[in-house]
């Protein structure tokens, strides 16, 4: 039997409870998660096992699959407590998949839990069809390749290797300057260990050269003036190459960033969503709707790059040599539900904003020009003017920015503005 070319799945990060349920509701097909430990994302929010269990649920209820993380490289005294980690996950909370790195925890899941599907995790390194085919002789059931593969070579490996073993791949979100993101620089500066979920990221950080007689007069190494960046990545976005992702053969499109909001992962789940959609429907006349680069643009992201899906590490290094973050959209808040009586929406305040705002829409399906705050209540419907407190619940009347018309948005819609630049939205052809 040949590749099946039917399906792609969109894997979307759930750092937490919130994000996981945005990733489901904006079309994710699976999302990857953690629970308190084992996972390599410590400093997100994660899951307690009640939260996973409950997490997983919600997911399975809309037909959405759950992976879960145990990918870390263990110490000798990571091992105390991760027969049990991998039993919970195994057999009471219901995940689909495990993510593992280690050969040692694969031992260990395939002897504690044999029917539990396992996927090698980047963190492994693999790089050829020679390393897929021996995870998959060890009962492995996907591979996510390491970042520095690229496309040319995913071909190569896709033709190499049993249909039936999947691979994955990241084709959004941030990068790491070190292979396959195995660094030691956050333990050498801060003691927090990367390989083991508590990464500093000081790849992020300024860097200067001292002579060693004047330790006080620091000097950077390049032009800019506030330093050099050598250790930055820009961030992946492979939204203009939907069509070469799937003639590389590859069965999952990862996005990266379980550390990032909601909106993040509400936001670039429903792109990627719409833009495989519409490529599996009509291959042909597939092309790329701009609305798409709008919404990217407006998440927490360093400048973009196709990674090294087309360039090798030794030809671009994909240095961004500016340590700062293209600047985000301002979420003042998400609704819950709409009261029909009174024509005003339920909302959930994450920033503060003010009667008269005028706000861009994200919303699970479709599009709709910016909306106008033109009614304000607190959540005792008295009348208010800003709604100033960090998660009150308020209500508001929406109306179109292009007409005055009442809008009624539906749950999870994230309503936001730019800091400074006009955020609205192309209107559909």
């Amino acid at each position: 039997m040949g590749y099946d070319r039917s399906r792609y799945e969109i894997l979307s990060p759930a750092g937490n409870p919130d994000k996981l349920r945005a990733a489901v509701e904006y079309g994710a097909d699976a999302v990857y998660l953690s629970g308190q430990s084992y996972g390599l994302r410590a400093f997100s929010d994660n899951f307690n096992e009640e939260e996973m269990k409950a997490g997983i649920a919600y997911a399975h209820g809309h037909g959405v699959k759950c992976y879960v993380t145990l990918n870390v490289m263990p110490t000798e005294e990571d091992l105390n407590g991760l027969e049990h980690a991998i039993k919970f996950v195994g057999n009471e909370s219901g995940a689909d998949a495990v993510l593992i790195s280690d050969p040692g925890v694969f031992t260990m899941a395939r002897t504690l839990c044999p029917d539990l599907e396992i996927h090698i995790s980047t963190q492994a390194s693999v790089t050829n069809s020679a390393a897929c085919n021996f995870w998959a002789s060890q009962g492995a059931k996907r591979i996510v390749l390491a970042r520095e593969v690229s496309l040319d070579q995913i071909r190569k490996i896709r033709a190499a290797i049993p249909a039936d073993v999947e691979l994955e791949c990241f084709i959004h979100g941030a990068m790491c300057v070190s292979y396959s993101g195995r660094c030691l620089l956050s333990n050498y500066f801060t003691g927090r260990r990367s390989n083991g979920g508590a990464c500093a990221q000081p790849c992020r950080w300024g860097y200067y050269v001292v002579e060693e007689k004047r330790p006080d007069i620091p000097l950077p190494v390049e032009e800019d003036r506030r330093g050099t960046y050598i250790f930055g990545s820009r961030d992946i976005c492979m939204i203009d190459h939907i069509p070469e992702l799937v003639d590389a053969g590859i069965n999952s499109f990862k996005i990266e960033g379980r550390i990032k909001g909601a909106y993040y992962a509400a936001a670039v789940t429903k792109v990627y969503r719409e833009a495989v959609d519409l490529y599996c429907k009509d291959p042909d006349n597939y092309k790329v709707d701009p609305r798409w680069k709008v919404i990217l643009d407006k998440v927490v992201h360093r400048d973009y790059d196709t990674g090294f899906f087309f360039d090798a590490p030794a030809d671009d290094a994909k240095i961004d040599p500016d340590k700062s973050y293209n600047k985000p959209a301002f979420v003042v808040g998400v609704t819950e539900g709409f009261d029909a009586e009174s024509g005003l929406c339920i909302v959930t305040q994450k920033n503060k904003l003010y009667k008269g705002d005028t706000l861009n829409v994200l919303m699970p399906e479709g599009y709709i020009a910016p909306v106008v705050v033109s009614e304000l209540y607190d959540s005792k419907m008295n009348p208010v003017n800003d709604c100033p407190h960090p998660e009150m619940k308020f209500y508001m009347k929406a109306v179109s920015s292009v007409d005055g018309s009442a809008v009624e948005l539906p749950p999870m819609t994230f309503l936001s503005r730019d800091g400074d630049k006009d955020f609205g939205i192309p209107a559909p052809n």
